[in-house]
């Protein structure tokens, strides 16, 4: 049975992450095979993510939330998981019953943290409330008339956290704040805060200075080295990620122009690229850069997949400038007309068109749980859909590995 992951962040009241949503699928089509019952796919999905691939492969050293259906936590399965790293999310369609509270109750006592999915504030749901520590509220299905007294009818239950998830806009993230939600999940990460009147300060304009030369056709060094050499930041940066483990050299290397030298051209694209973004994007959730690094990775990968020829170094920096928009909150066309881009890396990133496009909107839709739509795209550029899952993983470690030694 082949198994199909993603993961979606979920981010506490100062954006930090908080844990990961795991999302699976048995087949890219989103469906369960006809022959296996929603509790068998379930039970096989969870070998596979939990055992054969490992919760580290997947979500780091971060917390997992995985959903259970009502056999399931009747028959005791998520204690087959660690307590520390698993939250237990009771789904929606789960009725209250005696056994589902003393399943609940077993949970809890023995250190799980348990969640409550989509809850819409009915009475009936609302009995499981003083069996869990979180609850989820669809805040796109949710009737935003009535959510804040909904929300403040729920204050009789204090020991319970609130989580909105399907918050598509900061505007949306906002008003969770400000109704007392103190967990946040959905794409408003990774869209501009905002796109009037902002301006680029000083420091970060050097920074897409430097992101300009790596994106010309032929690197010049020396300009880089010019560029490198007064941040010291960057150096930093520099030195640590050449001297780390990743390239295990004998001698310590203290030189900017040796350093860069030693990289190689494409070496000096790959790092220059993924260090000033991430110093582009101080002050925005660490997520945001490490999700750059993920599909810069991915659509990388993607590119030695398909059955047409695609420059991996376009791809690498596709993935990676998808999210410029949101790290700097201006709208893309504009910042792309800054940077010497390629015709297809413009339109890709801009409008979504053209033979690079497909990539950049297989990586999104995968990473959304959007499997279907996934395939369709992958199809496009002669890609297996089943090779998909291989690539996203490499990708994850990649990022967490690149992420430690420039962070």
């Amino acid at each position: 049975m082949d198994v199909y992951i993603a993961r979606q962040p979920i981010f506490d009241r100062q954006r930090r992450l908080f844990a990961y949503e795991v999302l699976y699928r048995s087949s890219m089509d989103n469906a369960f095979p006809e022959h296996m019952n929603s509790d068998e796919a379930t039970h096989t999905v969870l070998a596979h993510v939990l055992f054969n691939i490992g919760l580290d492969a997947i979500t780091g050293r971060h917390r997992a939330l995985i959903n259970f259906t009502e056999n399931h936590l009747l028959q005791k399965t998520p204690i087959q998981l660690p307590r520390k790293r698993c939250i237990v999310e009771i789904l929606e369609s789960i009725l209250p019953s005696p056994s589902v509270f003393a399943a609940c109750k077993e949970l809890k006592e023995q250190g799980y943290t348990l969640a409550l999915d989509d809850f819409d504030f009915n009475e009936q749901s609302a009995q499981l409330i003083p069996s869990v520590h979180i609850v989820k509220v669809d805040l796109q299905a949710a009737d935003r008339e009535r959510l804040t007294d909904n929300m403040a009818r729920m204050r009789c239950y204090p020991g319970v956290a609130w989580l909105a998830e399907k918050i598509e806009s900061y505007q949306e993230f906002q008003l969770a704040l400000s109704l007392g939600f103190s967990y946040f999940q959905g794409y408003f990460l990774d869209k501009p805060e905002v796109l009037k009147n902002r301006t680029i300060d000083t420091s970060k304009i050097v920074l897409l200075n430097l992101l300009a030369e790596v994106c010309r056709p032929e690197v010049d060094l020396r300009r880089i080295e010019r560029l490198v050499s007064p941040d010291v930041s960057l150096s930093y940066k520099l030195f640590r990620y050449i001297n780390s483990a990743y390239y295990s050299l004998v001698r310590k290397v203290s030189s900017v122009r040796y350093a860069l030298a030693y990289l190689g051209e494409s070496g000096v694209r790959q790092f220059i690229s993924l260090a000033a973004a991430s110093e582009i994007s101080v002050g925005k959730p660490s997520e945001l850069m490490r999700l750059s690094m993920i599909r810069a990775q991915l659509c990388q990968l993607l590119a030695e997949l398909g059955n047409k020829p695609a420059d991996g170094s376009q791809l690498f920096l596709l993935g990676l400038f998808s999210l410029l928009d949101a790290m700097l909150d201006m709208p893309m066309a504009e910042l792309t007309a800054k940077l010497p881009l390629t015709d297809g890396l413009k339109n890709a990133l801009d409008k979504r068109t053209g033979p690079l496009a497909p990539y950049l909107q297989a990586v999104a839709a995968y990473e959304r749980g959007e499997f279907h739509a996934c395939a369709d795209f992958l199809r496009q550029l002669g890609i297996a859909p089943e090779a998909m899952i291989d690539a996203y993983l490499k990708a994850l470690a990649w990022a967490d590995q690149f992420d430690a030694s420039i962070g």
